[in-house]
């Protein structure tokens, strides 16, 4: 499959990037890994007319640590995060995550902001970004704004970002001692059919407080599960499992594709949110 013709923009600063975006408009996207945004190019699924390759600004790149909080650049890739000593320190539960995106070829190239930008609704960040309270950062002619990612994904292939912005960085809270976070897929070649990501406070293995739960990959957004059930389990209270399995069940609208049927999958979705809270209590503390 041959890329349609398109023209291709190089900017330098952050300033260049947004005024593109803001000359050119919804026939212009942004461009950092392109693992799926050249493929949906290449299958005819997309229109835009011009490409902006924001790898070389500064500004877009690296990870930092401060005030508690990971800040992410939009242009780091999958591989860097997987590898990075302070995402392994701070948050190992995504270091783990970024080591099993796609396959090597994607984890080099491809970028979390992108991950995020495509709104492909079979992928793994979203549902763990979600349950660590992670924000999207957007900037634009009418300055920076942040939005949790619940309100930043609106829908499949569907964000919240104008046609004048852009992403600049993925902000992650830190979590503080004690608390526990896991995240587990069931996958179908390379891509997840569902996911759960579960993150909370615990003591003695025992959860203190309503830790969250998000399932993801599976709808068209990450859905969060309500979690009163869970105040005071622990790994042995099979009434609690039970409990949150049947409301992440209820919490989700699977979709009918080749990875399976919406029951089979509401299924798989009460197993797996079983597991990963299991896993989280046992030995998921970041």
């Amino acid at each position: 499959m041959m890329l349609p013709p398109f023209r291709l923009h190089r900017p330098r600063t952050l300033a260049e990037a947004i005024d593109l975006r803001v000359r050119l408009g919804e026939e212009a996207v942004p461009y950092a890994g392109g693992t799926e945004l050249l493929l949906a190019m290449k299958l005819g699924l997309a229109p835009w007319r011009h490409l902006i390759d924001v790898k070389l600004i500064p500004e877009l790149g690296g990870i930092q640590v401060q005030d508690g909080v990971l800040r992410i650049g939009a242009t780091t890739t999958h591989h860097r995060l997987a590898c990075d000593p302070a995402v392994a320190r701070s948050l190992p539960a995504l270091a783990r995550l970024e080591e099993g995106i796609g396959n090597v070829r994607v984890r080099v190239a491809g970028t979390l902001a992108g991950n995020l930008a495509f709104a492909e609704p079979h992928a793994d960040p979203p549902a763990l970004l979600t349950a660590l309270g992670a924000s999207v950062v957007l900037v634009g002619p009418r300055g920076e704004r942040r939005l949790g990612v619940t309100r930043f994904l609106v829908g499949a292939y569907q964000t919240d970002l104008a046609a004048d912005e852009l992403v600049t960085a993925i902000e992650v809270p830190i979590p503080g001692s004690g608390t526990h976070a896991a995240y587990l897929n069931f996958k179908v070649l390379e891509r997840p059919s569902l996911g759960v990501a579960v993150v909370g406070s615990a003591v003695g293995g025992r959860w203190r407080g309503q830790p969250a739960v998000v399932v993801g990959a599976v709808d068209r957004v990450p859905r969060q599960v309500p979690s009163h059930c869970l105040d005071g389990a622990g790994a042995d209270d099979q009434e609690a499992l039970e409990a949150i399995a049947e409301a992440a069940r209820d919490a989700v609208e699977p979709s009918d594709d080749l990875a399976g049927s919406p029951a089979y999958k509401r299924h798989l979705v009460g197993v797996l949110t079983r597991r990963a809270v299991l896993a989280a209590l046992q030995g998921g503390e970041t």
